[in-house]
């Protein structure tokens, strides 16, 4: 039993980590703490964008169309003469919030289901198994598009097509971690303290698979972004009365040789905010992940 004890113990002394910590050792990764700092100002200037943004996001000038960048408009002008800067300021919004947004609801299911099925295994496992590979083997694009046809335009019904396929992800992970848990002697003696296996899963499991799950989700943040892009580029994402990046990059499609910064510029801006999220996620998974820490 005292070996029990020990073991239990050590393993919290492993999994339990303060934010305060993991901010410390990410800051060693410089790469990662500049993404973090990237990440944080992308976050601000979307919750700041009415006071940021000098002109309102969809008014048209027609006499200023297609105004390359300069003093007046810092980023240039469309072909209906709308500010492209105040246009992607509040296009991150709607990025940053159906990235986010989606990812919550693809842990939330994800992560519930892997955890029974992993923990009860049996009938149970097999069904959830056996959807989740149904799904995988639609491409994801194509899964979202038809999700859109069937429940129409609108940004709440994006986040739930991104959310009926991204689950799967978060399923297979964290059924995969929950069984190698089992095997631990933490929970052979929680089972010996007379624990239900809901209180098993929450209090003991759970905690020991959520770094995983946090790097995952960085991850995935980032691949939400693009995918919701790249529906609103296709026309089946936002509403053409919301700014987004995707339908900006869209629509400055037929004036690119003479108006460049249509697309381009709004390109740029959501490939730095994609990449800062990935190079997050990787100094994330090497802090939390001590498999891959250098052994001196």
């Amino acid at each position: 039993m005292g070996n029990i004890a020990h073991a239990v113990a050590l393993q919290a002394n492993l999994t339990t980590r303060s934010i305060f910590s993991v901010g410390q050792e990410l800051r060693k990764n410089i790469a990662a703490a500049i993404a973090a700092v990237v990440v944080g100002l992308y976050i601000l200037m979307a919750v700041f964008a009415p006071a940021l943004a000098p002109y309102p996001p969809n008014e048209t000038a027609l006499a200023e169309r297609l105004q390359p960048p300069g003093a007046e408009h810092w980023l240039g002008t469309d072909g209906l003469g709308r500010d492209i800067f105040s246009r992607c300021l509040y296009g991150a919004r709607v990025s940053i919030l159906v990235g986010f947004l989606a990812v919550t609801l693809c842990v939330v299911f994800g992560v519930s289901l892997g955890l029974m099925a992993g923990f009860y295994r049996g009938r149970l496992d097999s069904i959830f198994s056996r959807f989740s590979e149904l799904l995988m083997a639609f491409p994801y694009l194509i899964s979202a598009i038809a999700m859109m046809a069937f429940l129409g335009p609108g940004f709440f019904n994006l986040v739930w097509a991104l959310a009926l396929r991204g689950w799967v992800e978060f399923f297979r992970l964290s059924r995969g971690d929950t069984l190698a848990q089992q095997t631990r002697e933490y929970v052979d003696a929680a089972r010996s303290l007379g624990l239900s296996g809901w209180q098993i899963m929450l209090n003991e499991i759970l905690p020991n698979i959520v770094p995983s799950i946090i790097v995952l989700a960085t991850l995935r943040v980032g691949f939400m972004i693009v995918l919701e892009a790249s529906l609103s580029f296709l026309g089946v994402g936002i509403p053409p009365s919301i700014p987004a990046w995707g339908s900006m990059i869209s629509e400055g499609r037929g004036v690119l040789f003479i108006a460049w910064w249509v697309s381009t510029l709004p390109g740029i801006i959501l490939m730095v905010l994609v990449l800062a999220i990935n190079l997050l996620g990787e100094g994330l998974r090497e802090v939390l992940d001590p498999r891959l820490k250098v052994q001196t």
